[in-house]
Protein backbone atom coordinates (compact mmCIF):
# COMPACT_ATOMS: atom_id res chain seq x y z
CA UNK A 1 0.00 0.00 0.00
CA UNK A 2 2.99 2.29 1.10
CA UNK A 3 4.63 1.52 -2.50
CA UNK A 4 1.28 2.86 -4.15
CA UNK A 5 1.62 6.14 -2.44
CA UNK A 6 5.56 6.95 -2.93
CA UNK A 7 4.46 5.83 -7.28
CA UNK A 8 1.12 8.17 -6.71
CA UNK A 9 3.49 10.95 -5.24
CA UNK A 10 6.01 10.04 -8.07
CA UNK A 11 3.70 10.87 -11.40
CA UNK A 12 2.26 13.79 -9.39
CA UNK A 13 5.29 15.41 -9.56
CA UNK A 14 6.52 14.34 -12.85
CA UNK A 15 2.88 15.73 -13.73
CA UNK A 16 3.79 19.51 -12.31
CA UNK A 17 6.74 19.96 -13.60
CA UNK A 18 5.79 19.03 -17.29
CA UNK A 19 3.02 21.33 -16.60
CA UNK A 20 5.87 23.87 -15.56
CA UNK A 21 7.78 22.93 -18.87
CA UNK A 22 4.65 23.67 -21.24
CA UNK A 23 4.65 27.52 -22.33
CA UNK A 24 1.01 28.52 -22.68
CA UNK A 25 -0.37 28.91 -25.94
CA UNK A 26 -0.48 32.61 -26.65
CA UNK A 27 -3.67 33.69 -28.42
CA UNK A 28 -4.65 36.71 -30.69
CA UNK A 29 -8.09 38.45 -31.11
CA UNK A 30 -9.30 39.86 -34.09
CA UNK A 31 -12.30 41.42 -35.24
CA UNK A 32 -13.98 40.91 -38.74
CA UNK A 33 -16.15 43.85 -39.86
CA UNK A 34 -18.58 41.60 -42.28
CA UNK A 35 -19.10 37.53 -42.25
CA UNK A 36 -16.88 35.16 -43.86
CA UNK A 37 -17.61 33.27 -47.51
CA UNK A 38 -16.58 30.19 -48.49
CA UNK A 39 -13.44 28.84 -47.35
CA UNK A 40 -12.29 26.96 -50.64
CA UNK A 41 -9.45 29.57 -52.35
CA UNK A 42 -11.15 28.75 -55.46
CA UNK A 43 -14.35 30.07 -54.56
CA UNK A 44 -13.38 32.96 -52.11
CA UNK A 45 -13.21 36.34 -53.67
CA UNK A 46 -13.50 38.37 -50.75
CA UNK A 47 -11.21 40.72 -48.46
CA UNK A 48 -12.17 39.29 -44.84
CA UNK A 49 -12.04 35.45 -46.15
CA UNK A 50 -9.13 35.85 -47.40
CA UNK A 51 -7.63 36.52 -43.79
CA UNK A 52 -8.52 32.97 -42.93
CA UNK A 53 -7.76 31.11 -46.56
CA UNK A 54 -4.57 32.89 -46.73
CA UNK A 55 -3.61 31.72 -43.16
CA UNK A 56 -4.31 28.21 -43.83
CA UNK A 57 -3.81 27.85 -47.82
CA UNK A 58 -0.07 28.64 -49.08
CA UNK A 59 0.64 29.71 -52.65
CA UNK A 60 3.73 29.76 -54.19
CA UNK A 61 4.92 33.10 -53.71
CA UNK A 62 3.97 35.82 -50.64
CA UNK A 63 5.98 38.97 -49.91
CA UNK A 64 8.71 39.80 -48.06
CA UNK A 65 7.05 41.12 -44.77
CA UNK A 66 9.02 44.53 -44.33
CA UNK A 67 9.94 45.38 -47.29
CA UNK A 68 8.35 48.77 -49.17
CA UNK A 69 7.61 49.06 -52.01
CA UNK A 70 6.97 45.75 -51.56
CA UNK A 71 8.86 42.62 -52.43
CA UNK A 72 7.45 38.84 -54.07
CA UNK A 73 9.47 36.62 -51.90
CA UNK A 74 9.19 32.03 -52.26
CA UNK A 75 7.12 30.59 -49.59
CA UNK A 76 6.51 26.89 -50.55
CA UNK A 77 8.73 27.99 -53.65
CA UNK A 78 12.20 26.96 -53.18
CA UNK A 79 12.97 30.21 -54.62
CA UNK A 80 12.05 33.06 -56.94
CA UNK A 81 10.78 31.88 -60.70
CA UNK A 82 13.06 31.83 -63.32
CA UNK A 83 11.70 33.75 -65.97
CA UNK A 84 12.76 33.23 -69.91
CA UNK A 85 13.89 36.29 -71.53
CA UNK A 86 10.36 36.92 -74.01
CA UNK A 87 8.59 36.51 -70.35
CA UNK A 88 6.73 33.34 -71.53
CA UNK A 89 7.79 30.63 -69.50
CA UNK A 90 8.43 30.42 -66.02
CA UNK A 91 10.72 27.24 -64.20
CA UNK A 92 9.40 27.08 -60.73
CA UNK A 93 11.16 25.11 -58.09
CA UNK A 94 9.11 23.65 -54.64
CA UNK A 95 10.74 23.03 -51.43
CA UNK A 96 10.60 19.72 -50.07
CA UNK A 97 9.02 18.66 -46.83
CA UNK A 98 5.76 21.13 -46.79
CA UNK A 99 2.75 18.40 -45.80
CA UNK A 100 -0.70 19.01 -45.65
CA UNK A 101 -2.75 19.39 -42.29
CA UNK A 102 -3.69 15.66 -41.38
CA UNK A 103 -7.13 14.18 -42.74
CA UNK A 104 -9.00 11.14 -42.93
CA UNK A 105 -9.02 12.31 -46.35
CA UNK A 106 -5.36 10.95 -46.40
CA UNK A 107 -5.92 7.53 -45.25
CA UNK A 108 -3.96 7.79 -42.27
CA UNK A 109 -0.46 9.20 -44.07
CA UNK A 110 1.25 11.82 -44.20
CA UNK A 111 0.85 14.12 -47.86
CA UNK A 112 3.41 15.98 -48.63
CA UNK A 113 2.76 18.73 -50.91
CA UNK A 114 4.16 18.72 -54.81
CA UNK A 115 3.84 20.76 -57.73
CA UNK A 116 0.87 18.55 -59.32
CA UNK A 117 -1.20 19.50 -56.49
CA UNK A 118 -0.78 23.02 -58.05
CA UNK A 119 -1.67 22.03 -61.13
CA UNK A 120 -4.96 20.03 -60.10
CA UNK A 121 -5.87 22.98 -58.47
CA UNK A 122 -5.22 25.41 -61.20
CA UNK A 123 -7.46 23.24 -63.43
CA UNK A 124 -10.49 23.56 -60.42
CA UNK A 125 -11.14 26.95 -60.87
CA UNK A 126 -11.45 26.57 -65.07
CA UNK A 127 -14.16 23.57 -64.14
CA UNK A 128 -17.62 25.11 -65.27
CA UNK A 129 -19.33 22.96 -62.29
CA UNK A 130 -17.16 25.02 -59.67
CA UNK A 131 -17.79 28.43 -61.78
CA UNK A 132 -15.26 29.56 -59.90
CA UNK A 133 -14.67 33.56 -59.72
CA UNK A 134 -11.27 33.41 -59.99
CA UNK A 135 -10.48 31.75 -63.09
CA UNK A 136 -9.70 35.57 -64.51
CA UNK A 137 -6.31 35.30 -62.76
CA UNK A 138 -5.50 32.33 -65.29
CA UNK A 139 -7.34 32.56 -68.34
CA UNK A 140 -6.25 33.31 -71.59
CA UNK A 141 -2.72 33.07 -70.11
CA UNK A 142 -1.22 29.09 -69.99
CA UNK A 143 -1.43 26.85 -72.92
CA UNK A 144 -4.06 24.84 -72.97
CA UNK A 145 -5.90 25.55 -70.19
CA UNK A 146 -8.81 27.44 -71.72
CA UNK A 147 -9.27 24.42 -74.07
CA UNK A 148 -9.54 22.30 -71.04
CA UNK A 149 -12.55 24.19 -69.82
CA UNK A 150 -14.00 24.47 -73.47
CA UNK A 151 -13.80 20.81 -73.69
CA UNK A 152 -15.75 20.58 -70.37
CA UNK A 153 -18.57 22.69 -71.75
CA UNK A 154 -18.77 20.60 -74.52
CA UNK A 155 -18.88 17.19 -72.55
CA UNK A 156 -20.52 18.63 -69.55
CA UNK A 157 -17.53 16.70 -67.67
CA UNK A 158 -13.90 18.12 -66.59
CA UNK A 159 -10.79 15.82 -67.14
CA UNK A 160 -8.80 16.50 -64.27
CA UNK A 161 -6.34 13.76 -65.55
CA UNK A 162 -5.73 15.66 -68.64
CA UNK A 163 -2.39 16.52 -69.79
CA UNK A 164 -2.15 20.68 -70.05
CA UNK A 165 0.81 21.36 -72.56
CA UNK A 166 1.37 24.84 -70.59
CA UNK A 167 1.63 22.95 -67.23
CA UNK A 168 4.41 20.76 -67.73
CA UNK A 169 5.36 18.62 -64.37
CA UNK A 170 9.40 17.66 -64.96
CA UNK A 171 9.21 16.01 -61.06
CA UNK A 172 7.35 16.03 -58.36
CA UNK A 173 9.07 19.38 -57.18
CA UNK A 174 9.85 21.20 -60.15
CA UNK A 175 7.26 22.53 -62.77
CA UNK A 176 7.39 24.77 -66.35
CA UNK A 177 4.48 26.94 -66.96
CA UNK A 178 4.03 28.19 -70.47
CA UNK A 179 2.28 31.37 -71.80
CA UNK A 180 0.13 32.04 -74.40
CA UNK A 181 1.66 35.61 -74.81
CA UNK A 182 4.63 37.59 -72.76
CA UNK A 183 3.42 37.87 -68.75
CA UNK A 184 6.19 39.47 -66.66
CA UNK A 185 3.66 39.77 -63.38
CA UNK A 186 2.95 35.51 -63.22
CA UNK A 187 5.03 35.59 -60.09
CA UNK A 188 2.63 38.32 -58.30
CA UNK A 189 -0.70 36.30 -59.60
CA UNK A 190 1.00 33.00 -58.31
CA UNK A 191 0.88 34.92 -55.04
CA UNK A 192 -2.84 35.19 -54.50
CA UNK A 193 -4.95 32.88 -52.61
CA UNK A 194 -7.15 31.47 -54.96
CA UNK A 195 -3.78 30.29 -57.08
CA UNK A 196 -3.12 28.16 -53.62
CA UNK A 197 -2.20 24.40 -53.29
CA UNK A 198 -5.58 22.22 -52.10
CA UNK A 199 -4.89 18.05 -51.84
CA UNK A 200 -7.10 16.40 -54.23
CA UNK A 201 -8.46 13.62 -52.14
CA UNK A 202 -9.53 16.04 -49.73
CA UNK A 203 -12.01 17.34 -52.64
CA UNK A 204 -12.72 13.93 -54.08
CA UNK A 205 -14.07 12.73 -50.36
CA UNK A 206 -16.06 16.03 -49.54
CA UNK A 207 -17.51 16.80 -52.80
CA UNK A 208 -17.45 20.38 -54.41
CA UNK A 209 -21.27 19.10 -55.48
CA UNK A 210 -22.32 19.35 -51.50
CA UNK A 211 -20.19 22.08 -50.70
CA UNK A 212 -18.36 20.46 -48.05
CA UNK A 213 -14.98 21.64 -49.14
CA UNK A 214 -16.25 25.13 -48.83
CA UNK A 215 -16.56 24.29 -44.72
CA UNK A 216 -13.73 21.88 -44.71
CA UNK A 217 -10.11 23.80 -45.30
CA UNK A 218 -7.14 21.82 -45.15
CA UNK A 219 -4.18 23.92 -46.48
CA UNK A 220 -0.11 23.55 -45.53
CA UNK A 221 -0.22 26.78 -43.92
CA UNK A 222 0.95 27.82 -40.82
CA UNK A 223 -2.42 27.19 -39.36
CA UNK A 224 -5.30 24.59 -39.30
CA UNK A 225 -9.23 25.46 -38.65
CA UNK A 226 -10.15 24.52 -35.40
CA UNK A 227 -13.64 26.08 -34.23
CA UNK A 228 -16.01 27.55 -36.34
CA UNK A 229 -19.68 29.41 -35.67
CA UNK A 230 -20.67 30.65 -39.52
CA UNK A 231 -20.72 34.31 -39.33
CA UNK A 232 -19.95 34.62 -35.69
CA UNK A 233 -16.88 32.91 -34.48
CA UNK A 234 -13.73 31.50 -36.13
CA UNK A 235 -10.44 30.06 -34.31
CA UNK A 236 -7.52 28.94 -36.18
CA UNK A 237 -5.02 26.84 -34.29
CA UNK A 238 -1.06 26.45 -35.49
CA UNK A 239 -0.26 23.83 -37.73
CA UNK A 240 2.73 22.26 -35.67
CA UNK A 241 3.65 20.10 -38.76
CA UNK A 242 4.35 23.19 -40.86
CA UNK A 243 7.70 23.37 -42.20
CA UNK A 244 10.16 25.09 -40.08
CA UNK A 245 10.27 29.16 -40.79
CA UNK A 246 12.80 31.36 -38.65
CA UNK A 247 11.69 35.23 -38.96
CA UNK A 248 14.54 36.95 -40.84
CA UNK A 249 13.31 39.62 -42.43
CA UNK A 250 15.68 43.03 -43.16
CA UNK A 251 14.16 46.92 -42.29
CA UNK A 252 13.43 49.35 -45.33
CA UNK A 253 11.99 52.12 -43.57
CA UNK A 254 12.48 53.94 -40.36
CA UNK A 255 10.73 52.04 -37.19
CA UNK A 256 11.82 48.58 -38.70
CA UNK A 257 14.84 48.72 -36.46
CA UNK A 258 12.75 47.95 -33.37
CA UNK A 259 11.05 45.47 -35.25
CA UNK A 260 13.66 43.43 -36.09
CA UNK A 261 15.58 44.12 -32.89
CA UNK A 262 12.22 41.97 -31.42
CA UNK A 263 11.22 39.40 -33.68
CA UNK A 264 14.71 38.50 -35.65
CA UNK A 265 15.12 34.42 -35.15
CA UNK A 266 12.47 33.59 -33.70
CA UNK A 267 10.48 30.67 -34.93
CA UNK A 268 6.78 31.20 -37.01
CA UNK A 269 4.63 31.39 -36.32
CA UNK A 270 4.85 32.76 -32.38
CA UNK A 271 1.31 32.99 -31.45
CA UNK A 272 -0.65 29.45 -31.42
CA UNK A 273 -4.47 30.61 -31.39
CA UNK A 274 -6.23 32.99 -33.21
CA UNK A 275 -9.49 34.02 -32.09
CA UNK A 276 -11.53 35.73 -34.83
CA UNK A 277 -15.28 37.16 -33.73
CA UNK A 278 -17.78 39.00 -37.14
CA UNK A 279 -18.81 42.07 -35.50
CA UNK A 280 -20.66 44.20 -38.49
CA UNK A 281 -21.69 47.44 -35.89
CA UNK A 282 -18.76 50.03 -35.53
CA UNK A 283 -18.94 50.51 -32.25
CA UNK A 284 -19.89 47.21 -31.03
CA UNK A 285 -16.02 46.55 -32.41
CA UNK A 286 -14.60 50.19 -30.81
CA UNK A 287 -15.92 49.14 -27.71
CA UNK A 288 -14.13 45.28 -27.84
CA UNK A 289 -11.18 46.78 -28.68
CA UNK A 290 -10.98 49.69 -26.04
CA UNK A 291 -12.10 47.06 -23.45
CA UNK A 292 -9.38 44.77 -24.35
CA UNK A 293 -11.36 42.00 -26.27
CA UNK A 294 -9.63 42.51 -28.79
CA UNK A 295 -6.02 42.62 -29.82
CA UNK A 296 -5.56 44.10 -33.34
CA UNK A 297 -8.20 46.18 -35.02
CA UNK A 298 -9.40 47.87 -38.08
CA UNK A 299 -10.19 51.56 -37.42
CA UNK A 300 -12.15 52.10 -40.58
CA UNK A 301 -12.85 55.74 -41.64
CA UNK A 302 -16.44 55.82 -39.41
CA UNK A 303 -14.46 55.63 -36.41
CA UNK A 304 -11.09 57.41 -36.59
CA UNK A 305 -12.06 60.09 -34.55
CA UNK A 306 -12.29 58.03 -31.47
CA UNK A 307 -8.50 56.94 -32.18
CA UNK A 308 -6.99 59.81 -34.18
CA UNK A 309 -6.41 63.55 -34.52
CA UNK A 310 -4.93 64.90 -37.76
CA UNK A 311 -3.59 61.24 -38.81
CA UNK A 312 -2.28 60.94 -35.34
CA UNK A 313 -2.92 58.42 -32.26
CA UNK A 314 -4.77 60.53 -29.39
CA UNK A 315 -2.15 61.26 -26.95
CA UNK A 316 -4.57 59.39 -23.92
CA UNK A 317 -4.21 56.10 -26.03
CA UNK A 318 -0.50 56.23 -26.77
CA UNK A 319 -0.16 56.58 -22.98
CA UNK A 320 -2.16 53.09 -22.94
CA UNK A 321 0.51 51.80 -25.29
CA UNK A 322 -1.68 51.29 -27.81
CA UNK A 323 0.27 51.26 -31.22
CA UNK A 324 -0.72 52.50 -34.94
CA UNK A 325 0.47 51.18 -38.01
CA UNK A 326 -1.05 53.64 -40.64
CA UNK A 327 -0.98 53.55 -44.36
CA UNK A 328 -2.28 54.46 -47.71
CA UNK A 329 -4.20 50.98 -48.98
CA UNK A 330 -3.75 50.43 -52.83
CA UNK A 331 -7.26 50.30 -53.33
CA UNK A 332 -9.51 51.76 -55.74
CA UNK A 333 -13.01 52.88 -54.43
CA UNK A 334 -14.94 53.83 -57.33
CA UNK A 335 -18.43 54.23 -58.61
CA UNK A 336 -19.62 52.17 -61.30
CA UNK A 337 -23.38 52.14 -63.33
CA UNK A 338 -24.41 48.81 -64.79
CA UNK A 339 -23.84 49.06 -68.53
CA UNK A 340 -26.32 46.38 -69.06
CA UNK A 341 -29.20 48.30 -67.08
CA UNK A 342 -32.04 49.63 -69.43
CA UNK A 343 -32.02 52.93 -67.45
CA UNK A 344 -28.33 53.78 -66.80
CA UNK A 345 -26.23 51.51 -69.24
CA UNK A 346 -25.40 51.30 -72.86
CA UNK A 347 -23.40 53.95 -75.03
CA UNK A 348 -25.95 56.33 -77.26
CA UNK A 349 -25.55 60.04 -76.15
CA UNK A 350 -27.71 60.00 -73.67
CA UNK A 351 -27.09 57.00 -71.50
CA UNK A 352 -23.51 58.63 -71.76
CA UNK A 353 -24.64 61.86 -70.67
CA UNK A 354 -27.09 60.82 -67.42
CA UNK A 355 -23.48 59.06 -66.23
CA UNK A 356 -21.30 62.29 -66.57
CA UNK A 357 -24.27 64.76 -65.43
CA UNK A 358 -24.18 61.77 -61.93
CA UNK A 359 -20.56 62.17 -61.51
CA UNK A 360 -20.27 65.33 -61.92
CA UNK A 361 -22.94 66.08 -59.30
CA UNK A 362 -21.30 63.96 -56.82
CA UNK A 363 -18.73 65.98 -54.57
CA UNK A 364 -16.65 63.57 -53.53
CA UNK A 365 -14.27 65.31 -51.10
CA UNK A 366 -17.92 65.92 -48.88
CA UNK A 367 -17.99 62.20 -48.95
CA UNK A 368 -14.11 61.51 -47.28
CA UNK A 369 -15.28 64.60 -45.03
CA UNK A 370 -18.59 63.09 -43.69
CA UNK A 371 -18.52 59.13 -44.67
CA UNK A 372 -14.64 58.36 -44.19
CA UNK A 373 -13.66 61.51 -41.76
CA UNK A 374 -11.00 62.39 -44.11
CA UNK A 375 -9.46 59.17 -43.83
CA UNK A 376 -8.88 58.78 -47.59
CA UNK A 377 -7.05 60.59 -50.65
CA UNK A 378 -8.86 61.92 -53.48
CA UNK A 379 -8.27 59.21 -56.66
CA UNK A 380 -8.60 60.36 -60.31
CA UNK A 381 -7.34 57.41 -61.82
CA UNK A 382 -8.21 53.72 -61.52
CA UNK A 383 -5.03 52.43 -60.54
CA UNK A 384 -4.04 53.70 -56.65
CA UNK A 385 -0.95 54.98 -55.69
CA UNK A 386 2.11 52.50 -55.07
CA UNK A 387 0.64 50.28 -57.62
CA UNK A 388 2.74 50.07 -60.78
CA UNK A 389 1.12 52.21 -63.50
CA UNK A 390 -0.45 54.90 -61.11
CA UNK A 391 -0.32 58.21 -63.02
CA UNK A 392 -0.38 60.86 -59.75
CA UNK A 393 -0.09 63.85 -62.78
CA UNK A 394 -3.47 62.45 -64.63
CA UNK A 395 -6.26 65.16 -64.86
CA UNK A 396 -9.58 64.25 -64.90
CA UNK A 397 -12.29 65.57 -67.93
CA UNK A 398 -14.85 65.58 -65.12
CA UNK A 399 -14.93 67.42 -61.84
CA UNK A 400 -17.82 68.45 -59.66
CA UNK A 401 -19.85 70.80 -61.17
CA UNK A 402 -23.74 70.58 -60.42
CA UNK A 403 -24.85 73.45 -62.13
CA UNK A 404 -23.21 71.94 -65.56
CA UNK A 405 -24.49 68.26 -64.70
CA UNK A 406 -28.41 70.01 -64.82
CA UNK A 407 -27.64 71.71 -68.24
CA UNK A 408 -26.49 68.60 -69.52
CA UNK A 409 -29.45 66.80 -68.40
CA UNK A 410 -32.02 69.34 -69.97
CA UNK A 411 -29.82 69.30 -72.91
CA UNK A 412 -30.51 65.57 -73.80
CA UNK A 413 -34.00 65.82 -72.55
CA UNK A 414 -34.31 64.08 -69.03
CA UNK A 415 -36.60 67.20 -68.42
CA UNK A 416 -38.14 68.24 -65.07
CA UNK A 417 -41.54 67.48 -64.28
CA UNK A 418 -44.29 70.09 -62.38
CA UNK A 419 -43.14 68.22 -59.03
CA UNK A 420 -39.67 68.72 -59.47
CA UNK A 421 -38.54 65.49 -60.70
CA UNK A 422 -36.99 64.54 -64.10
CA UNK A 423 -38.15 61.76 -66.58
CA UNK A 424 -36.59 59.50 -68.99
CA UNK A 425 -36.45 61.39 -72.79
CA UNK A 426 -39.57 59.16 -73.27
CA UNK A 427 -41.14 60.65 -71.05
CA UNK A 428 -41.16 57.83 -68.26
CA UNK A 429 -40.14 58.25 -64.42
CA UNK A 430 -36.78 58.12 -63.76
CA UNK A 431 -35.60 56.43 -60.68
CA UNK A 432 -32.44 55.02 -59.79
CA UNK A 433 -31.27 52.38 -57.08
CA UNK A 434 -28.26 52.40 -55.20
CA UNK A 435 -27.37 49.71 -53.80
CA UNK A 436 -25.58 49.69 -50.40
CA UNK A 437 -24.27 47.35 -46.97
CA UNK A 438 -26.71 46.64 -44.52
CA UNK A 439 -24.66 48.42 -41.62
CA UNK A 440 -24.59 52.04 -40.27
CA UNK A 441 -22.03 53.09 -42.95
CA UNK A 442 -23.63 51.69 -46.12
CA UNK A 443 -26.77 53.51 -44.57
CA UNK A 444 -25.01 56.77 -44.90
CA UNK A 445 -23.73 56.23 -48.16
CA UNK A 446 -26.81 55.86 -48.91
CA UNK A 447 -27.98 59.15 -47.71
CA UNK A 448 -25.24 61.02 -49.42
CA UNK A 449 -26.12 59.72 -52.97
CA UNK A 450 -29.85 60.39 -52.02
CA UNK A 451 -28.02 64.20 -51.91
CA UNK A 452 -26.15 63.89 -55.30
CA UNK A 453 -29.52 62.69 -57.18
CA UNK A 454 -31.59 65.24 -55.21
CA UNK A 455 -29.27 67.90 -56.93
CA UNK A 456 -30.10 66.98 -60.47
CA UNK A 457 -34.19 65.83 -59.26
CA UNK A 458 -33.67 62.64 -59.98
CA UNK A 459 -35.34 60.10 -57.46
CA UNK A 460 -33.03 57.56 -56.01
CA UNK A 461 -34.16 54.26 -54.36
CA UNK A 462 -31.92 52.60 -51.62
CA UNK A 463 -31.53 49.24 -51.84
CA UNK A 464 -29.56 47.44 -48.89
CA UNK A 465 -27.90 44.14 -49.02
CA UNK A 466 -25.70 42.16 -46.73
CA UNK A 467 -22.20 42.06 -48.26
CA UNK A 468 -22.44 38.41 -49.59
CA UNK A 469 -25.81 38.73 -51.58
CA UNK A 470 -24.05 42.02 -53.41
CA UNK A 471 -21.23 39.99 -54.62
CA UNK A 472 -23.60 37.35 -56.16
CA UNK A 473 -26.27 40.00 -57.64
CA UNK A 474 -23.04 41.83 -59.20
CA UNK A 475 -21.96 38.57 -61.00
CA UNK A 476 -25.10 38.55 -62.71
CA UNK A 477 -24.97 42.36 -63.78
CA UNK A 478 -28.31 42.66 -61.30
CA UNK A 479 -26.90 45.59 -59.68
CA UNK A 480 -27.98 49.06 -61.20
CA UNK A 481 -25.02 51.42 -59.45
CA UNK A 482 -22.83 51.53 -56.15
CA UNK A 483 -19.87 52.54 -54.87
CA UNK A 484 -17.22 49.79 -54.81
CA UNK A 485 -13.75 48.98 -53.39
CA UNK A 486 -10.92 46.90 -54.94
CA UNK A 487 -7.86 46.18 -52.80
CA UNK A 488 -5.16 45.10 -54.86
CA UNK A 489 -4.34 41.26 -55.01
CA UNK A 490 -1.17 42.09 -56.68
CA UNK A 491 0.69 45.32 -57.29
CA UNK A 492 0.21 46.10 -60.41
CA UNK A 493 -1.65 48.08 -62.76
CA UNK A 494 -2.80 45.17 -64.46
CA UNK A 495 -4.95 44.14 -61.52
CA UNK A 496 -7.09 47.35 -61.60
CA UNK A 497 -7.74 47.55 -65.47
CA UNK A 498 -9.33 44.16 -65.79
CA UNK A 499 -12.40 45.35 -63.24
CA UNK A 500 -13.12 46.86 -66.82
CA UNK A 501 -12.06 44.27 -69.05
CA UNK A 502 -15.04 42.40 -71.30
CA UNK A 503 -13.88 39.24 -70.38
CA UNK A 504 -14.43 39.67 -66.94
CA UNK A 505 -18.07 40.12 -66.81
CA UNK A 506 -19.80 37.43 -64.20
CA UNK A 507 -15.80 37.69 -62.40
CA UNK A 508 -14.70 41.40 -61.64
CA UNK A 509 -16.42 43.65 -63.74
CA UNK A 510 -19.50 44.65 -61.65
CA UNK A 511 -20.93 47.15 -64.10
CA UNK A 512 -20.66 44.66 -67.40
CA UNK A 513 -18.42 47.12 -69.18
CA UNK A 514 -18.10 45.88 -72.26
CA UNK A 515 -15.68 47.80 -75.19
CA UNK A 516 -13.81 46.28 -78.21
CA UNK A 517 -11.39 49.11 -78.15
CA UNK A 518 -10.34 49.15 -74.05
CA UNK A 519 -10.42 45.15 -74.66
CA UNK A 520 -7.74 45.41 -77.27
CA UNK A 521 -5.73 47.70 -75.50
CA UNK A 522 -5.74 45.65 -72.06
CA UNK A 523 -5.11 42.26 -73.81
CA UNK A 524 -1.72 44.29 -75.99
CA UNK A 525 -0.90 45.74 -72.20
CA UNK A 526 -0.39 41.94 -71.20
CA UNK A 527 3.01 42.06 -73.74
CA UNK A 528 4.57 44.78 -72.30
CA UNK A 529 6.38 45.42 -69.03
CA UNK A 530 6.08 47.86 -66.43
CA UNK A 531 7.09 50.89 -67.86
CA UNK A 532 6.74 54.03 -69.68
CA UNK A 533 5.10 52.09 -73.12
CA UNK A 534 2.10 50.45 -70.59
CA UNK A 535 1.50 53.70 -69.16
CA UNK A 536 0.89 55.12 -72.03
CA UNK A 537 -1.44 52.73 -73.00
CA UNK A 538 -2.39 52.40 -69.42
CA UNK A 539 -4.19 56.34 -69.57
CA UNK A 540 -5.65 55.96 -72.83
CA UNK A 541 -7.86 53.42 -71.13
CA UNK A 542 -8.40 55.68 -68.25
CA UNK A 543 -9.50 58.41 -70.35
CA UNK A 544 -11.83 55.48 -72.22
CA UNK A 545 -13.87 54.83 -69.97
CA UNK A 546 -14.01 58.48 -68.11
CA UNK A 547 -15.23 60.05 -71.15
CA UNK A 548 -18.07 56.92 -71.49
CA UNK A 549 -18.55 57.68 -68.15
CA UNK A 550 -18.24 54.11 -67.42
CA UNK A 551 -16.86 54.22 -63.33
CA UNK A 552 -15.81 56.96 -61.66
CA UNK A 553 -12.70 57.01 -59.48
CA UNK A 554 -12.98 57.86 -56.00
CA UNK A 555 -10.76 57.67 -53.50
CA UNK A 556 -7.62 55.72 -52.01
CA UNK A 557 -8.59 54.87 -47.93
CA UNK A 558 -6.02 55.09 -45.47
CA UNK A 559 -5.88 51.86 -43.65
CA UNK A 560 -5.67 52.46 -39.74
CA UNK A 561 -4.43 49.28 -37.57
CA UNK A 562 -4.58 49.28 -33.49
CA UNK A 563 -2.53 47.10 -31.75
CA UNK A 564 -2.50 46.07 -28.38
CA UNK A 565 0.79 47.02 -25.83
CA UNK A 566 0.94 43.64 -25.78
CA UNK A 567 1.40 42.76 -29.77
CA UNK A 568 5.35 42.96 -30.57
CA UNK A 569 6.73 43.14 -33.95
CA UNK A 570 3.07 44.15 -35.99
CA UNK A 571 3.63 46.20 -39.18
CA UNK A 572 0.60 46.25 -41.77
CA UNK A 573 1.54 44.81 -45.18
CA UNK A 574 -0.25 46.22 -48.06
CA UNK A 575 -1.02 43.39 -50.18
CA UNK A 576 -1.22 40.55 -47.60
CA UNK A 577 -4.57 40.25 -45.53
CA UNK A 578 -3.39 39.81 -42.28
CA UNK A 579 0.22 39.38 -40.71
CA UNK A 580 -0.26 36.62 -37.73
CA UNK A 581 2.82 34.63 -38.22
CA UNK A 582 5.01 36.84 -38.60
CA UNK A 583 3.96 38.51 -35.32
CA UNK A 584 4.79 37.43 -31.83
CA UNK A 585 2.06 38.79 -28.55
CA UNK A 586 3.56 38.27 -24.69
CA UNK A 587 1.74 35.99 -22.61
CA UNK A 588 -1.06 37.26 -20.78
CA UNK A 589 -0.36 34.31 -18.11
Amino acid sequence: MQCLKIAAAASLVLLTASCAMAAPVKTLRYILPAAEASFDPALGRDYYTGHVTEAIFETLYTYDYLARPVKLAPETAAALPEVSGDGKTYLIRLKQGSYFTPDPAFGGKRRELTVADYVYSWKRLFDPRLASPNAWLLEGKVVGLDALAAQARQTGRFNYDAPVAGLEIIDPYTLRIHLTHTDFNLGMILAYEPLAAVAREVIDKYGDARGEVAGHPVGTGAYKLGEWIRGSRIVLEENTGHRPETWDFQPSVDGDERIVARMQGKKMPQIGRIEISVQLEDQSRWLSFISGGADIFWLEGALSPKALVDGRLRPELAARGIQLSRIVDPELSYYYWNMRDPVVGGFSKEKVALRRAIAMAHDVDEEIRLVLNGEAQRLYFPIPPGVAGHDAQYQPLLRYDPVLANQLLDRYGYRKGADGWRTLPDGKPLVITYTSRNEANGVLMAELWRKTYHRLGIRMANQRMIFSDIQKAETLCKIQTRTYQWLADYPDGDNFMQLFYGGNIGQNNNGCYQDAQFDAWFEASHSMPPGPQRDALYRKMARRIEAQAVVMPAFSRYRNMLAQPAVIGYKKHPILHQEWKYIDIESKD
